[in-house]
């Protein structure tokens, strides 16, 4: 009898370290899985999000010469129409992140600022130039210089700007729903993000 009872003992003891042992193998196996997952989906984030847009505006250049002792004028002058392709990028291949495996934790270090770029299209008219003060080379210069740096305050002041913050959103959310469903934690530098709503407000912020 007390035979019978050592061998049940030890039967039961095998039983509950076998089942020990499988379920931390398996929930190893899940940790490592949902870390493959997670990992994926930022890769997949990884990559370069662009908004276009398109500009017009017009613009009259002007530039006067006095000589021979302020008694004569050279003038030179033209209608400027510009037609410029913009875009606003964000580089997701360089956004910085830390995978915490032993605490489950996704944390976002570092996101690329947005970049603007303007391709702008100028056409010239009603050109109109003295002799003593023509049209040379430092003028387009200077036209596009001032073209371009008056276009870019009509980009900020657009509705691009958020368009392409939107869709930068869109992007991280992704990453905020495969962390929530695995029950892991996304942070945004010290920063919990429980929402949308929250991810939201700290890429703003």
């Amino acid at each position: 009898m007390r035979k019978l009872l050592i061998i049940l003992l030890l039967v039961v003891l095998g039983i509950f370290t076998y089942n020990y042992f499988a379920e931390r193998n398996e929930s190893r196996q899940r940790l490592i899985e949902s870390s493959s997952l997670i990992q994926k989906e930022v890769r997949n984030v990884g990559k370069l999000i662009v908004t276009e847009g398109t500009f017009a505006q017009v613009f009259t250049y002007n530039d006067s010469k006095r000589m021979y002792f302020d008694l004569l004028t050279a003038s030179k002058k033209a209608l400027v129409v510009v037609n410029a392709k913009v875009n606003i990028s964000y580089d997701l291949r360089a956004m910085e992140t830390q995978v915490d495996e032993e605490n489950r934790t996704i944390t976002i270090l570092s996101i690329p600022k947005p970049e603007i770029n303007i391709n702008p299209d100028i056409e010239y008219y009603d050109v109109t130039q003295d002799y003593l003060n023509q049209f040379e080379a430092s003028d387009y210069n200077t036209i596009k210089k001032r073209v371009t740096a008056s276009i870019r305050k009509k980009v900020e002041a657009s509705g691009l700007p958020e368009q392409a913050e939107q869709r930068l959103i869109s992007e991280l959310a992704s990453i905020y729903a495969v962390t929530n469903a695995l029950g892991w934690e996304l942070r945004y530098n010290k920063t919990v993000i429980k929402s949308n709503d929250e991810l939201q407000k700290v890429i703003v912020d």
